[in-house]
């Protein structure tokens, strides 16, 4: 590819943001005793929160592709930590469902806010139309991104503008 092609630099751009968000996301781990996954496990309960998304043990370990062993350990250490709660389905007892701990969203929320402000501050640098197409280029990009993992890749789609 033509190293002057416009889509090229926004995916080197993209790649430069990843690669950013992977470090500073590892540092947060790291402060907090945390493995990445137990990180990517949070990110998942906490976007199944927002869609309303009932988080199941089996439903968070397809979202990070870990088998049911896997999966019991990450929530068990989570559990330990405080960042998550198991609690029994009120319509079906036999399920369990997961929720992050109130604390870990503070404690998150004091690492991560100050970025996520700015962030929202420079949306809004943008018209509404520019923020649009802003956001249908990510959708565009997810999906790629999810596609290119293949068909077992059951990660749940970026929460839509309702």
């Amino acid at each position: 590819m033509d190293e002057g092609e416009p889509g090229l630099r926004a995916v080197h751009q993209l790649r430069a943001i990843t690669v950013e968000l992977d470090l500073l996301g590892a540092e947060f781990a790291q402060r907090n005793s945390l493995h990445p996954t137990d990180l990517r496990a949070l990110i998942c309960l906490l976007d199944a929160a927002r869609a309303h998304t009932p988080a199941t043990p089996g439903w968070l370990g397809r979202q990070l592709g870990l088998n049911s062993a896997g999966t019991t350990a990450l929530v068990d250490r989570l559990e330990g930590l405080g960042h998550v709660q198991r609690t029994r389905d009120s319509r079906d007892r036999r399920r369990v469902l997961l929720e992050v701990d109130e604390r870990a969203v503070t404690l998150g929320q004091s690492f991560f806010g100050p970025l996520i402000a700015e962030v929202v501050t420079a949306t809004r640098t943008f018209s509404d139309t520019e923020l649009a197409t802003i956001q249908r280029f990510l959708l565009n990009v997810h999906e790629a991104v999810a596609a290119q993992r293949g068909p077992s890749s059951t990660r749940s789609p970026l929460p839509q503008k309702k």
